[in-house]
């Protein structure tokens, strides 16, 4: 009997889509409060300098996927780099729980949208939706791209909807333009803070590696779809920020529960429509992380590190059918038992740990390993900047919390 595998279905297009999707989630739609309570005026160069942090550790998934496109992902990075079979499955598991805990945080966040049109409970909610959307991800890797790829383009569809209506429908004449320049050392104390919380608004590219066995050409698709999702991510989120502080002032975005939507209805728009929107970015971001938990399932054992069971492709629909219902529900047990805080602090902390591991993983392949002939290939100073950078980070989270 002919092996079953993956099907090879995912071009550059779908692929920028899908990675866009995740990276915009729905964060922004409340993230850019917080950051103008911060940043202010400079809210758009703090996510600019985001970008820039991000850049590093983006560069550096883009060369490893390059060079193995694999579904196993991180975890197989890392045992190419150490070759130590335990590390490996610490790095896997972790992007595991990573995924899992910001699944469940936007499933615990969906009740409140759905009660606006029917209400059937919280918990309800949340399992009926992490049902439907693991059906979605178990039809077809085409099939929940192609969903994840409109539902982008609404959630997209959004923030150009800002921009467009602030731009043209705005005053912009009562605009002081001195206000987004930076003038002194202060500005610029205010433009890094600020670029620490905007740099979880951009974590999100690092899940479509975990599509790579999926991907048509990955060698070449899945570096050229990690930067252009981030520059075009970049030039949204900075849009986007510099209409809200045209139209509102950084407190007064601070204080609204939906920054956007307060944007939107101030510019002449509909907020209800914007609070919609707000709903499909939730669903698309947690129906990206089903689709990665559950190939990340399958890449571990595949090669070996996990039961054999996980690595079942269904003949007809060409996807982990095992993998894919574990995944469920564990997303239905952890909704179940941990509150949307507790979620959304233990998803950062692992990004942030695999990022820093990933890019101590790229720094040890260089230097002992050449690149394979066609690779993706970056400076050895770009881990190094990466490392810095997520220690960085993860010193100002820890810090945060004592």
């Amino acid at each position: 009997m002919e092996k079953v595998s993956l099907k090879r279905a995912v071009t550059l297009p779908y692929l920028v889509l899908y990675a866009v999707g995740n990276i915009v989630g729905a964060g922004i739609y409340i993230l850019i409060g917080e950051i103008a309570r911060i940043s202010g005026y400079l809210t758009p160069l703090a996510f600019l300098a985001a970008c820039v942090a991000v850049l590093f550790s983006a560069l550096a998934y883009a060369e490893l996927s390059s060079r193995y496109p694999s579904s196993a992902a991180e975890a197989l990075y890392v045992q190419k780099a150490f070759g130590w079979k335990w590390v490996a499955d610490i790095s896997g598991f972790v992007i595991i729980a990573s995924g899992l805990f910001s699944a469940a945080a936007l499933m615990s966040g969906l009740y409140g949208y759905i009660a606006t049109f029917f209400d059937i409970g919280p918990y309800a909610t949340a399992v009926a939706a992490i049902a439907l959307l693991s059906l979605i991800a178990f039809w077809g890797i085409e099939e929940s791209v192609g969903l994840a790829a409109l539902f982008t383009l609404i959630e997209v569809g959004g923030l150009v909807l800002i921009v467009f209506f602030g731009l043209f429908h705005g005053d912009l004449q009562d605009v002081a333009i001195e206000r987004f320049i930076p003038h002194d050392l202060s500005a610029l104390h205010k433009i890094l803070l600020g670029s620490f919380l905007a740099f979880y608004a951009f974590i999100g590219f690092e899940d479509i590696v975990k599509i790579s066995e999926e991907v048509v050409e990955p060698k070449k698709t899945l570096p050229r779809a990690i930067i252009i999702a981030l520059l075009l991510t970049t030039l949204l989120y900075g849009s986007v920020a510099f209409v809200a502080l045209m139209v509102a002032d950084p407190a007064e975005l601070a204080r609204s529960d939906a920054p956007l939507a307060l944007v939107f209805e101030k510019v002449g728009g509909d907020a209800k429509v914007l609070s919609l929107i707000a709903l499909f970015a939730i669903v698309n971001g947690a129906l990206v992380q089903i689709i990665m938990v559950s190939r990340m399932f399958y890449g571990m054992a595949k090669e070996g590190w996990l039961p054999h069971f996980l690595a079942y492709i269904h003949p007809r629909t060409r996807t982990p059918l095992f993998a894919t219902l574990l995944t469920g529900i564990l997303l239905a047990i952890l909704v179940r038992f941990l509150d949307l805080v507790s979620l959304a602090e233990m998803t950062s902390y692992g990004i942030v740990l695999i990022f820093l591991l990933i890019n101590v993983a790229l720094l040890r392949i260089k230097m002992r390993y050449p690149a394979p002939e066609g690779a993706f290939v970056v400076p050895l100073w770009v881990p190094v900047v990466a490392i810095f950078v997520d220690l960085l980070f993860l010193g100002i989270k820890l810090f945060a919390t004592l």
